[in-house]
C-alpha cells in the first residue's frame, strides 16, 4: 500500500479539523480555487465554501491581519503563505497583534490562528523564496513554533496545531512536500512542544529540524558504519524548546551538536546553544558545535547554493572530531 505524501497528509489534517470544527476556516492567496501553490488546500474549496476557503488578494499585511480580527471573533483561521519570506510583510501583524492581543485585552480574547506555509532552501528558488524565518520570528513573545519534518508529524502538528487557543507559526520545507510516508490508522495528535527522540545513542547527541532531520540521518549511517552511537533528536518545537528531551540525552552523551538550516547568527542554533550552556555545562565533556547556513542570501546557482547549506558529511566530519577528541 502506498503511503501518503507530506503535502496530502497536511491537506488531511485541515480537511479532518474543518469537518470536526465549523470554525475552522482557510485564507491566503490562491488557496481556494487553484488548491494553494503546493495543492495543501487542494478541492477544500469545493467541499467547504469559498468563505470557509478564502482566496485573498496579494496582500499579507491585509489578510493576516483580517486573520487576527476573525480569531478575536471566535473562528479558527489557518493563514497560508504562499511562501514563508512574503510573511515577512504581516510581521506587524503577527508580533504586534497575534502574538500580544491575548495579554494585551487581559485574556479576554484568544487567538486560536495557524500561519503556515513553506520555506527553507529549495533547488534554485533564488534569495528570497529560500528563507528560514524561524529566526525572525522566534523572539517574539505569545507565539509557539513548530516545524514538521514527516507526513506523519506534519499531520499531528497541524491537528494540534488548529485545536491550540494559541497563535502557531507552523514551518514546512519545500523539498519534503513530496516525502511518502504510511500515515497511523485513526485519530491522532502531536504535542506542539516535545521533541521527537529518532535514535537512541550514546556517544554524541544531534540536535535538528525540518530537512535537515534527513541529512542527520545520512550521517548516522556513516557513523555507526565508524563505531560512533549517535542520539538523535528532532526538535519539533522552536518555541518553547524541549529542554527536558534534550537536557537527558545531554547527560547520557555529554557531546552535543546542532545542525540547522537557520542562518548561524542569531539564529535557532544560537538560542539553544545558549540554553544548553546556561543548563547542562557541568554536563559537556567538549565544547557545543553548531552546524548551519552561511550568512549570505541564498545563491541562484545550484552548486553554490549547496555550498551555503550542511551537508551530511560536514555532519560526519563533526561529530568524528569531537569524539575522537574525547578519546
Amino acid at each position: 500500500m502506498a503511503g501518503t505524501l507530506l503535502f496530502n497528509a497536511l491537506r488531511e489534517a485541515i480537511d479532518e479539523e474543518m469537518a470536526r470544527d465549523p470554525y475552522v476556516c482557510v485564507m491566503g492567496e490562491d488557496v481556494g480555487h487553484y488548491g494553494g501553490s503546493y495543492k495543501v488546500t487542494k478541492d477544500l474549496c469545493e467541499k467547504y465554501g469559498d468563505l470557509r476557503v478564502l482566496d485573498t488578494p496579494i496582500a499579507e499585511n491585509g489578510f493576516t491581519g483580517m486573520a487576527v480580527g476573525a480569531a478575536m471573533t471566535g473562528l479558527r483561521p489557518i493563514v497560508e503563505g504562499m511562501n514563508m519570506g512574503f510573511l515577512l510583510l504581516a510581521f506587524n501583524q503577527i508580533s504586534n497583534n497575534m502574538g500580544m492581543l491575548r495579554y494585551t485585552s487581559g485574556g479576554n480574547f484568544t487567538i486560536p490562528t495557524v500561519v503556515r506555509g513553506p520555506g527553507g532552501v529549495g533547488r534554485q528558488l533564488g534569495a528570497e523564496h529560500s528563507q528560514r524565518l524561524e529566526a525572525y520570528f522566534h523572539a517574539v513573545p505569545g507565539i509557539k513554533i513548530v516545524a514538521c519534518s514527516t507526513p506523519t508529524n506534519a499531520k499531528g502538528l497541524m491537528k494540534a496545531a488548529i485545536r491550540d487557543n494559541n497563535p502557531v507559526l507552523f514551518f514546512e520545507h519545500v523539498l519534503l512536500y513530496n516525502l511518502s510516508e504510511e500515515l497511523p490508522e485513526g485519530e491522532f495528535t502531536c504535542a506542539l512542544d516535545q521533541a521527537d527522540l529518532v535514535q537512541e545513542g550514546s556517544d554524541v547527541t544531534i540536535l535538528t529540524y525540518s530537512r535537515m532531520r534527513h541529512h542527520c540521518l545520512k550521517a548516522v549511517e556513516q557513523l555507526e558504519a565508524d563505531g560512533i552511537s549517535v542520539e538523535l533528536i528532532d526538535l519539533i518545537s522552536l518555541k518553547p524548546f524541549d529542554m527536558e528531551t534534550i537536557g537527558r540525552s545531554i547527560r547520557k552523551t555529554h557531546r552535543v551538536i546542532v545542525v540547522e538550516e537557520c542562518m548561524k547568527t542569531g539564529g535557532i542554533g544560537a538560542e539553544l546553544i545558549a540554553l544548553i550552556t546556561e543548563q547542562c555545562f557541568d554536563d559537556l565533556d567538549a565544547r557545543p558545535v553548531r552546524l548551519s547556513s552561511q550568512d549570505i542570501p541564498t545563491p541562484y546557482n545550484g552548486s553554490l547554493e549547496n555550498l551555503t547549506i550542511i551537508q551530511p558529511h560536514q555532519i560526519v566530519e563533526a561529530a568524528q572530531q569531537m569524539v575522537r577528541q574525547g578519546v
